[in-house]
């Protein structure tokens, strides 16, 4: 049985704490990749950041961002999937999100923000061998 972790309902997300974890640049990198992939079908899997840092360290950020609010984890097998709670934060604080999305777009250059590699799916259909027949 996988372990679910703990998200805020919307009405526990605090401003102070959803401020100072933005205030990270990894953090803030991830929340904006996150907000820019909102339209595919599927979330963002932790291993498509890979290239921001050390997975232990990834870890840890993702933690801050989902005891702060931001991000939604669901975990299926050994992947962890997340995607923006744009919605609880919009009811929370209208406006918030938009507006320092909006500011990092403009300065994402000068802010040299990663983007997500994004890590190729497995099939996860089992392959037949020859003894398999």
């Amino acid at each position: 049985m996988a372990r679910i972790p703990l998200h805020p309902t919307r009405d526990q997300i605090e401003l102070p704490m959803l401020l100072d974890c933005l205030s990270d640049p990894t953090r803030l990198a991830i929340v904006y990749n996150l907000a820019n992939h909102e339209n595919r079908e599927s979330d963002l899997r932790c291993g498509d950041f890979s290239g921001f840092g050390a997975k232990s360290n990834l870890a840890y950020h993702f933690a801050r961002l989902r005891e702060a609010g931001l991000v939604h984890t669901k975990i299926e097998g050994t992947a962890r999937y997340m995607r923006l709670r744009r919605k609880d934060i919009e009811a929370r604080f209208p406006g918030l999100i938009d507006s320092i999305l909006s500011a990092v777009k403009r300065d994402a250059d000068r802010l040299e923000l990663p983007e997500c590699e994004f890590v190729a799916v497995e099939d996860e259909t089992p392959k037949r061998t020859a003894r398999g027949r």
